[in-house]
């Protein structure tokens, strides 16, 4: 077992080869949109978050299905047809699944991918001096449930819906300089790994000094920045004006459309954090935001930040900078306007 579940990692790595390890991860929950295709999609966009989050190739996934004994089978298929379609544009292969009657429905996968065991980027490993970029904007979570009140705008749900279907692969590819993404994508790679050019393997692993790297999901944003922070014995420093948003998370806290998930994320994690009074209230709750699908959290050198964020914005990913890593001190993270 090269991770483990002691800090809270995205997923676990297992040691398989000398060249090689998986990495495996489950994820499933309730439908967040009223569209089933929709929602298959958000779904399996989520589960396959974890493996990209470790720097990893997903290549097999199994279908986790509760659905009605009496439910439509119509809107099943198209639920799983969602599903479908991020798992072929992540080369992802689902082998199969197993299904359960449940009177609510949930559906989710259990992801397995694989890795260069040298080439793991988990949360721990993030050193003082590092900067710390992001790849999504914020408010999945408050807009969702803006969509179950029946009160959202339609541009805040576009707005949402893309942000949840869009893969990290394309993060991930640039992050680890396709090295992981591309080593072992045929079945001669997955046979013969060890014919791999060491000096490629060197040059796309040392492309950029990132330290470690991490998605923010259910926890929010300070949630899975607590993790990093404690896994790497550092603190962190926010600057919440950097902080991407969605359009209409902001109204959607204002109007009090607020998660469950969002309130026990702040009561778990806000002790830990330090604001200066010029940060706004609702940017303050916002940063507990349970997300689905959400983005990566980069910790990167500072002398690599910047080609770094450049390199994924050519890419069509939008990372910006939002911190960078302290020494370990009290509070652990610090948010300034």
């Amino acid at each position: 077992m090269l991770v483990g579940f002691d800090h809270a990692d995205d997923a676990g790595v297992y040691l398989i080869a000398p060249e090689m390890a998986l990495v495996q991860t489950v994820d499933f929950f309730t439908p967040i949109v009223d569209d089933p295709y929709t929602f298959g999609q958000i779904a399996a966009t989520n589960a396959l978050s974890d493996v990209y989050a470790m720097g990893g190739k997903p290549l097999t996934s199994l279908a986790l299905v509760c659905f009605p004994d009496k439910g439509d089978l119509n809107i099943l298929e198209r639920i799983l047809a969602g599903g479908l379609s991020k798992m072929v544009e992540a080369g992802c292969t689902v082998v199969g699944g197993h299904s359960i009657r449940d009177e609510e429905t949930k559906f989710g996968y259990s992801v397995t991918g694989v890795i260069h065991p040298q080439r793991v980027l988990a949360n721990q490993g993030a050193q003082p001096g590092d900067r710390l970029l992001f790849t999504k904007a914020l408010g999945t979570g408050v807009i969702s449930t803006a969509i179950k009140k029946g009160v959202a705008k339609q541009k805040w749900i576009d707005a949402a819906v893309k942000s949840m279907t869009t893969l990290n692969k394309a993060a991930a590819a640039v992050i680890t300089g396709e090295g992981i993404t591309t080593a072992y994508v045929g079945a001669d790679a997955l046979v013969r790994p060890a014919e791999q050019s060491s000096a490629a393997m060197s040059a796309r692993r040392n492309r950029w000094s990132v330290h470690a790297l991490t998605d923010v999901t259910g926890f929010g944003l300070i949630g899975h920045a607590r993790e990093m922070a404690l896994a790497s014995n550092v603190s962190l420093f926010l600057r919440a004006a950097s902080i991407p948003v969605l359009e209409g998370a902001l109204d959607c806290i204002r109007a009090g459309h607020i998660p469950g998930g969002l309130k026990a994320n702040r009561d778990f994690a806000e002790c830990m954090v330090d604001y200066d009074p010029s940060v706004p209230g609702d940017i303050r709750t916002l940063l507990y935001d349970p997300q689905t699908a959400g983005g990566l959290l980069i910790a990167v050198s500072a002398e690599d930040a910047s080609p770094l964020t450049h390199a994924l914005n050519s890419a069509g990913v939008p990372a910006v900078e939002i911190g960078e890593v302290l020494p370990q001190a009290k509070p652990l993270i610090r948010v300034a306007s």
